[in-house]
């Protein structure tokens, strides 16, 4: 799952690519909605409690890694980098990487202004000698950074296998573009969830006190606030998918039963057992992994697991672009 978050405000103004996403998502022969539209400012919440869950192995897991590898992280890294974090939201794991490395910097890029901006007062006020400079802008393409990091060195950091949200080909447009805001000699320090068995991954998405059926249903909430919509959110539940070709779990949205809505003046029809495709989250064996970053033209350097092997932690490097081998 992805942490970023979309402001909500009292006088709601749709974003128009909220809108062409929805209209163009739901008139597909699979109707889907990207996973980016789930984290406005409640969705954003409902993440941050689905962290905490038991079932929710993920977050806990990386954090396990960056707390007892820490010191090996940051020998291979170096002190002074500027760190650069995609898509930061809460900035939650962020500390424990800050503390290992000494950075010269801290740059957090996420899409919500508000929700960047308070989690960047935050963490510095607890590092208060650090340089916090938060970025609004949407990662999936070229940043230009800050003019006060540029001549630094540096590290971007894409933690929570983020990267598995989306398919493999947007995820090497991705770390292309994160080549490209960071530099040549840049490091990039990625988590990545392995793949395991479905016993284990359907309930990290699907949890018992149904925090994240709730995360997942937020997005008919949002749709309905913002675009106008009357979509019947109670005719609709949660479902959390292992597809083993694609190895990723799949969340949806299934209609319980035949319904009628309209959004934004344009009406549509589901029928019951018909669903919403709203997030994916892929996971990768080691080799995988490593050829998913050679491929967006990062060089495996380093990698870190825990004990059962659920996680990784990925260092890479940007070297120097070769026209042969």
């Amino acid at each position: 799952m992805e942490k970023r978050a979309i402001d909500d405000s009292d006088t709601i103004t749709a974003d128009p690519a909220f809108r062409a996403d929805v209209l163009d998502g739901l008139t597909a022969p699979q109707r889907a909605v990207p996973a980016r539209w789930l984290y406005d400012r409640r969705g954003s919440e409902l993440f941050e409690a689905i962290t905490d869950l038991p079932e929710y192995y993920p977050t806990r897991t990386e954090t396990r890694i960056l707390t007892e590898s820490g010191a090996d992280i940051a020998a291979k890294v170096g002190r002074g980098r500027a760190v650069v974090e995609f898509g930061s939201g809460s900035s939650a794991k962020t500390p424990l990487l800050l503390r290992a490395i000494t950075p010269a910097a801290y740059v957090p890029i996420d899409i919500s202004g508000d929700f960047l901006r308070d989690a960047a007062a935050a963490l510095a006020q607890d590092f208060p000698d650090l340089p916090v400079i938060p970025v609004e802008a949407d990662f999936m393409e070229p940043i230009a950074l800050p003019e006060a990091i540029r001549g630094l060195p540096k590290l971007g950091f894409f933690p929570g296998s983020t990267i598995g949200n989306l398919v493999p080909r947007t995820s090497v447009d991705l770390l292309r573009a994160m080549r490209e805001s960071l530099g040549d000699d840049a490091l990039l320090l990625i988590g990545m969830d392995r793949v395991k068995s479905e016993d284990v991954l359907v309930p990290a998405y699907d949890d018992a006190a149904g925090i994240t059926a709730a995360f997942n249903l937020n997005l008919l909430d949002r749709i309905n606030r913002e675009l106008g919509g009357t979509i019947p959110v109670d005719a609709f539940r949660h479902r959390a998918i292992w597809n083993e070709t694609l190895t990723r779990i799949e969340m949806h949205l299934e209609a319980t039963r035949d319904v009628d809505f309209a959004i934004d003046g344009h009406a549509f029809q589901m029928a019951a057992g018909e669903t919403i495709h709203t997030e994916n989250s892929h996971k990768y064996g080691p080799r995988d992994a490593r050829m998913l970053l050679l491929a967006g033209e990062w060089t495996p350097v380093a990698e870190w697991t825990d004990p059962d092997d659920r996680f990784a932690l990925l260092l890479a490097e940007a070297r120097p672009r070769r026209k042969a081998p």
